[in-house]
């Protein structure tokens, strides 16, 4: 590690050490990527580092941000984790409310569908295409969980009938053993089935349930969001599932962004309270070192441990 690196690490350490974040975590955590970022692209791919922009919301007088969630296709965890300071259920009439419809690609394989848990979302990477598509995710709760790995879509059905696994009805036995197509089945509209037993990406009678960890295993779509995927995804197609709390990539305009998200945990905690717990995501200096490389000194620490405690779910630019 040269020089510059080790002055670097050791400056890091002495910010989070002596407790930056506190005065830090009120403040502003800089500009938000822009469009024209869009042009920096994955290694190997025509394929861009970032995906989207950034949207605004301004509420009504009933609006809440689940409902704000589900109006703009976004999950319900990931638009509290951008919004802190505004209360789930009454955020108040003309209060601003951030989108994070901008995102970093997951450090993944560009091919086929990536989904990273704690996000809550799926990427889509489309076979000869320079346009990935992102959608948002219910995904397993705690003790059931969705596995990670490398699997592929082994089957697709449209109208799928349920077929409630043991498990599940131990657990409410006043499901049936056959659920038929309709609007409650639990499997939604479409269904892909993945070379993992038991594991689907679906769609779902209950569309509030997305952006959430409530499933017991499986992965929930907006109906309208499975029925866009469902035709451009044919048998065969590979799925990487991961989890990564940390993204980080230099973009055309010169600087090295960093997103975090809340761990599934956290994600857990904001269900409960609305809020989580403000912890640096494990391990997050050393990549942040590693990106930057010879470029260290460039980097803002009081920015990137507010980015790694706030966990505001959208790229935010760390050098100065």
């Amino acid at each position: 590690m040269n020089s510059e690196v080790c002055k670097s690490r050791r400056r890091a350490l002495e910010l989070l050490s002596a407790g930056v974040g506190v005065a830090a975590l009120t403040g502003p955590l800089g500009a938000l990527s822009k469009p024209a970022l869009a042009q920096a692209t994955v290694e190997g791919s025509d394929f861009p580092k970032v995906i989207g922009t950034m949207g605004r919301y301004r509420t009504r007088a009933n609006d809440t941000l689940v409902d704000i969630a589900r109006m703009h296709r976004l999950g319900f965890v990931e638009v509290k984790a951008a919004n802190p300071g505004v209360d789930v259920w009454l955020p108040g009439e003309g209060t601003e409310i951030l989108l994070p419809e901008q995102r970093l690609v997951p450090d993944a394989p560009a091919r086929g569908i990536v989904i990273n848990l704690c996000e809550m979302c799926l990427y889509y990477f489309p076979k000869g295409g320079t346009r990935p598509m992102t959608f948002p995710l219910g995904v397993g709760r705690e003790g059931r969980g969705t596995p990670m790995g490398n699997t592929s879509i082994v089957r697709k059905t449209e109208h799928p009938t349920w077929y409630p696994p043991a498990s599940i009805r131990a657990e409410k036995p006043e499901l049936p053993s056959v659920v038929p197509p309709g609007p409650e089945n639990p499997l939604g509209t479409r269904a892909l089935y993945l070379g993992w037993p038991a594991y689907l990406i679906h769609g779902t009678s209950m569309p509030f349930g997305v952006g959430r960890r409530v499933s017991a295993g499986c992965i929930r779509m907006y109906n309208e969001d499975v029925e866009t995927l469902y035709p451009q995804v044919p048998v065969g197609t590979p799925v990487t599932v991961v989890d990564q709390e940390v993204k980080i990539a230099w973009l055309d305009d010169g600087e090295l962004y960093v997103e975090v998200s809340p761990s599934q945990e956290q994600a857990d905690q904001i269900e409960i309270s609305g809020y989580f717990e403000p912890v640096m995501p494990e391990g997050m200096i050393d990549l942040v070192l590693e990106k930057a490389g010879a470029q260290a000194g460039r980097l803002d620490w009081a920015a990137i441990e507010r980015a790694g405690r706030q966990r505001l779910g959208y790229p935010i630019r760390i050098t100065v």
